[in-house]
């Protein structure tokens, strides 16, 4: 058990590889020895795969493109946006499968090739040419098969492309139309569904590969996931301690920290996360973890222990992606808006996901260039569609970005429909500000209440219900929780955080 951690703490069809390659998926785990302790959820881990030359300059090229049309023809701008998009990223698919057919690159063996351990420690592009060659081969490979589904899975998170998607669930059907009951594919399909947003089904296949095997780490840490995901945090941290009595190590421990961080106790999530770092060997653990750390140290307003955990991230990988977007933030927030800038400008150039391109957005727009900005948030919505053609539920990413910087009546639907699928703090505070930016505050206030009732540390939940407090009358509340936000992370967001010194100013004034 982990220092100050107590028993109630709370991953073609036709029988050829398929071509092309590919907030949840599990790559494939460390296992060397590790002591155990009682376990948390996690934020998943991966490698990032290696770009091919001109892939990325011919999809941001795409996506800049429309993003200046876009301007000029607002009433097209969603189905536009979404076509580039696809366009750019099914470029970038046929370049990385141009790239490995044509230059002359070695192909690794079949036999590392066929290894789940390849995606948590090698060449994710590299891997999956390999199992591609693999599987021409022995196209009866059950295992190759799986493997390859996860291997997609994980460069779809990894490259934001969720084309990916499609791709993976082809693989996992072969493999368990070849073996039925292969835990790998079965855990798989749970990773599969997770990363697209589908936690009852993940849940589910879950529970099935953990049925064939109880000590699959990538069925047993997706079930965590998935638990946390539709909101029961309770069997979510029996789940982590399940998972960590059965296969205690990194991506367990990581896990096991944000059920904690989701309760409120940063102090036992940042001694798990400590230890989970002095236990990684490899780059790609040493990355995750120390960013993991970050994001922790910047949600409580630390700006410097976050800057030195993502700088140790980046040491390991300078190349990671989460570390790279963790840092502009802190950077933002601590006042470098230059570095900041340029750090979030590299990261959505490669990886243009929702999450990265509001913060440029906001960033732009804090700055007085509302154009540039406008250029994010319709990218955003471009990733939106995309994202829904390959079958991921974005419900989540459109309340929270429409509500903001979009159609506010599409950000409501969104967010209620969540909330039907899952009741999670997320969800509470995406519906409850959907319901405050459509004038509905006091509609909103018991969700804004549930979003801060687990004890969860986040300053934007804080600020959100300060305002609608503040909206429905409530002052004194409202001071409390604006205040308390501002303590807790004043930098927060760039839009936000300004938004909350105004507000919690104006009811100091009015006293």
């Amino acid at each position: 058990m982990a220092p100050g951690t107590n028993d109630s703490a709370p991953e073609n069809e036709n029988g050829e590889a398929a071509g092309g390659g590919g907030d949840l998926s599990t790559p494939a785990g460390i296992n060397q020895p590790v002591r155990r302790l009682r376990t948390r959820p996690f934020r998943p881990m991966g490698v990032q795969g290696a770009e091919p030359p001109g892939g990325v300059e011919n999809r941001v090229a795409a996506l800049r493109r429309f993003a200046a049309a876009g301007r000029r023809h607002r009433a097209l701008h969603l189905a536009g946006c979404a076509t580039l998009l696809a366009v750019a990223l099914t470029a970038g698919s046929i370049a990385l499968g141009a790239a490995r057919d044509n230059a002359g690159q070695s192909v690794a063996p079949a036999s590392a090739a066929v290894s789940p351990g390849l995606l948590a420690t090698g060449d994710l592009d590299a891997g999956i040419a390999s199992l591609q060659a693999h599987l021409r081969d022995q196209p009866r490979d059950f295992g190759g098969w799986s493997t390859l589904g996860l291997a997609y899975v994980e460069q779809a998170r990894t490259k934001g492309d969720p084309s990916r998607y499609p791709q993976a669930e082809q693989a996992f059907k072969r493999s368990l139309s070849l073996s039925p009951d292969n835990d790998q594919a079965l855990a798989g399909r749970a990773a599969l569904a997770a990363a697209r947003h589908g936690f009852e089904d993940a849940l589910k296949y879950a529970d099935q590969a953990l049925k064939v095997n109880p000590y699959s780490e990538r069925a047993l840490c997706t079930r965590v996931d998935a638990l946390v995901e539709l909101g029961r945090y309770a069997d979510a941290a029996k789940a982590a301690d399940t998972a960590d009595d059965r296969r205690p190590g990194i991506p367990v421990f990581t896990r096991y920290a944000y059920v904690r961080e989701l309760r409120g106790d940063v102090r036992t999530a940042e001694r798990v996360l400590e230890q989970a770092l002095s236990s990684a060997v490899s780059p790609g653990d040493l990355a995750y973890v120390a960013t993991q750390l970050g994001q922790l140290a910047w949600n409580q307003g630390d700006y410097d222990t976050a800057l030195t955990h993502f700088a140790r991230a980046l040491a390991a990988d300078e190349n990671y992606v989460p570390a790279l977007e963790g840092r502009a933030r802190a950077q933002a927030a601590s006042g470098d808006r230059a570095g900041a800038l340029k750090g979030l400008k590299d990261v959505v150039s490669r990886y243009p996901l929702p999450g990265p391109l509001v913060e440029l957005g906001e960033l732009y727009e804090a700055a007085g260039d509302k154009v540039k900005a406008d250029d994010q948030y319709a990218l955003v919505d471009a990733w939106t569609a995309l994202a829904r053609a390959n079958g991921v539920n974005a419900d989540l990413d459109t309340a929270l970005a429409a509500a903001d910087h979009g159609d506010k009546a599409s950000a409501l639907r969104a967010a209620r429909a969540e909330w039907d699928r899952r009741q999670t703090v997320h969800t509470a505070d995406a519906l409850a500000w959907a319901l405050h930016v459509n004038g509905k505050d006091t509609e909103a206030l018991p969700y804004t209440r549930k979003a801060t009732a687990t004890g969860y540390r986040n300053a934007a939940f804080l600020y959100h219900r300060g305002v609608i407090e503040r909206a429905t009358g409530n002052a004194e509340d409202a001071r409390e929780h604006l205040g308390a936000a501002l303590e807790l992370n004043p930098g927060f967001s760039p839009l936000g955080a300004r938004e909350a010194r105004t507000a919690l100013k104006d009811l100091e004034a009015a006293k």
